[in-house]
């Protein structure tokens, strides 16, 4: 059963960026742009984790806090664009586990939900679904093809796991260096082909007559959803 983060924000972007973030990181995740609307939630289902923004249009993040500890005990991340130390300190002495200030990398938060989750023992880690044809082993970072390992880069890794895990998804070259790279600003975007060649010609080393990535013109790539 993947872990399920509760994603409270009121931006669609940042919301969007963070969702996407952890479901191809292998996570289940819900969005709601309000305060109150989470509550309800919770006083229906249960979740691991909830990434909380301050700003909230109907109340107060903190407010919402401290009437979803009255609940439960379940961890919280705060996001806000305020820095000052007043305010992470007042989060985390109502009640938060972690304080994260925009602008943030998505892939950052994701880490530090971890984090979280491995230090309040919430849940295990699951790793990502796998599908019949490639096995994914995140704590060894290896893939198997066929059942036979590949040798791969850390990008290439990150590029073909990011594949696996939403089989039939398009990923733009601008979206793949966002999932792939620590620093995706620093990389050219034709990098991102001359990985997706490397990765090709070790998939066909394997099996030389199937071609699993789907190149689509103009707008990047996808992993086949027949295999």
């Amino acid at each position: 059963m993947k872990p399920r983060i509760l994603i409270v924000e009121d931006e669609p972007s940042i919301a969007d960026n963070i969702q996407y973030a952890l479901e191809t990181d292998g996570f289940d995740a819900i969005c709601f742009s309000e305060g109150i609307k989470a509550l309800e939630y919770l006083d229906k289902e249960g979740v691991d984790l909830i990434v909380l923004d301050v700003g909230l249009p109907d109340i107060n993040g903190f407010e919402l806090c401290k009437d979803i500890r009255k609940k439960t005990n379940t961890p919280i991340i705060f996001l806000t664009a305020r820095a000052d130390e007043v305010d992470r300190i007042v989060g985390l002495e109502i009640g938060a586990d972690d304080y994260v200030t925009k602008p943030f990398s998505p892939r950052e938060l994701t880490a530090r939900i971890k984090a979280v989750l491995r230090r309040t023992g919430t849940v295990r880690e699951n790793p990502p679904e796998n599908s019949s044809v490639f096995i994914v082993d995140e704590s060894r970072r290896r893939i198997t093809y066929l059942g036979k390992p590949l040798e791969l880069s850390r990008y290439e890794f990150n590029i073909l796991k990011t594949f696996i895990n939403r089989p039939g998804h398009v990923f733009s070259r601008d979206k793949l260096m966002d999932m792939a790279w620590e620093e995706p600003e620093a990389s050219l975007d034709r990098t991102v082909d001359a990985h997706i060649k490397n990765i090709r010609a070790k998939l066909r080393s394997i099996e030389p007559d199937s071609d699993p990535i789907i190149t689509h013109r103009g707008i990047g790539y996808s992993l086949r959803e027949d295999l």
